[in-house]
């Protein structure tokens, strides 16, 4: 069946998976922001979930590329091409090229910008419109951001962590950092093979963040055999790991995210801090689920922290509900990179 009504499109473009939602429909596609290549001709032939599972699985001649790196196209030619396969599969009916809207970090450069905008093009949108990730991660978690009232958004996604407080619609003061849910998974797996002699790969890192991670005691402590090669041997072997060791291998990165969020307010204006005091901090991407985040982000701040009621979908949700906005919002670049100069 052809549809003949034109349908805007919301994109978040991350570094571990990639969401699109379609105006009236809502989330219409969730794939891993993931792209199986032909070395020798340069095609693709897989994306999301199917390139996924060639990772490390691949012969020779085939690459599992992320064409996403820190909330920022890192492979223009494979973006592009990854876009124009999602873009195709949410409108393989319709007459229209859509408009979209697409989310992008506030650390995002003027050429990062351009690079996300031609992409789109080249993938068959009509129009492409900017959002800051936090903006839209505000509204998608049910904020008002137009009130003249801060709040203070910290999202820790795949590959970035961005502290911003917004008020009346912008973001007043924000801070982008690389160390996010990847660098979770790389100080699991130093700490295995640094304790246990022990390597293992980033999904296995990943699963076990996902069963026992935590950055606070759990009041009954879990275990989970992880197996791996040894360092010693070369051959395999499993360890048990408890959330407590848990605890002690994600310290560090954990403590750059708090850093992080501590500075945005430090910069941030008194009458601002005293409504994020107020309004408290709302946690959202998928390194917000680790138990326990929420109450250290409440003692080290001394503000009120809690997890939105869907992390891993509140950005495009948000995004979502901004389409109905589209057409009093400028196209194409926001120069972020320019405004902060400008602030500064």
């Amino acid at each position: 069946m052809i549809v003949f009504v034109e349908r805007d499109i919301a994109i978040d473009m991350g570094t571990d998976s990639t969401l699109l939602y379609v105006d009236g429909k809502g989330i219409r596609l969730r794939e891993p922001t993931v792209v199986a290549m032909d070395k020798q001709d340069g095609r693709m032939l897989r994306v999301g979930e199917e390139a996924r599972k060639m990772l490390g699985r691949t012969p020779a001649n085939v690459a599992a590329i992320h064409p996403i790196s820190h909330g920022v196209i890192s492979d223009y030619d494979m973006a592009t091409l990854m876009l124009q396969e999602l873009v195709k599969k949410v409108t393989a009916f319709s007459l229209f090229k859509p408009r979209v809207l697409i989310c992008v970090p506030g650390s995002i450069t003027g050429v990062e910008e351009r690079a996300v905008i031609d992409a789109c093009a080249e993938a068959g949108c009509r129009k492409v419109y900017l959002v800051e990730s936090s903006v839209a991660s505000a509204v998608g978690a049910g904020l008002d951001v137009n009130r003249p009232n801060g709040q203070m958004i910290l999202d820790i996604g795949s590959g970035t962590t961005e502290a911003a407080v917004i008020s009346a619609g912008g973001v007043v003061e924000s801070e982008s950092i690389k160390t996010a849910g990847e660098s979770f998974d790389e100080a699991i797996i130093r700490y295995i093979r640094r304790k246990h002699n022990l390597l293992i790969g980033q999904p296995t890192a990943e699963a076990l963040k996902k069963s026992i991670g935590c950055v606070k005691t759990r009041s009954e402590v879990s275990y989970e055999e992880v197996k791996g090669r040894c360092l010693m041997t070369g051959l395999a072997r499993s360890v048990t790991v408890s959330s407590d060791d848990m605890v002690e291998a994600l310290e560090e990165p954990v403590n750059i995210v708090l850093e992080t969020a501590h500075m945005v307010l430090e910069r941030s204006a008194p009458e601002l801090v005293a409504d994020v005091s107020e309004n408290g901090i709302v946690l959202c991407g998928g390194g917000s689920l680790l138990y326990g985040l929420d109450k250290l982000v409440t003692e080290r701040t001394g503000i009120a922290a809690h997890v939105v009621d869907d992390p891993l979908s509140c950005t495009v949700y948000g995004a979502g509900r901004m389409l109905s906005k589209l057409n009093n919002m400028p196209e194409g670049m926001i120069n972020l990179a320019r405004r902060r100069q400008i602030k500064g």
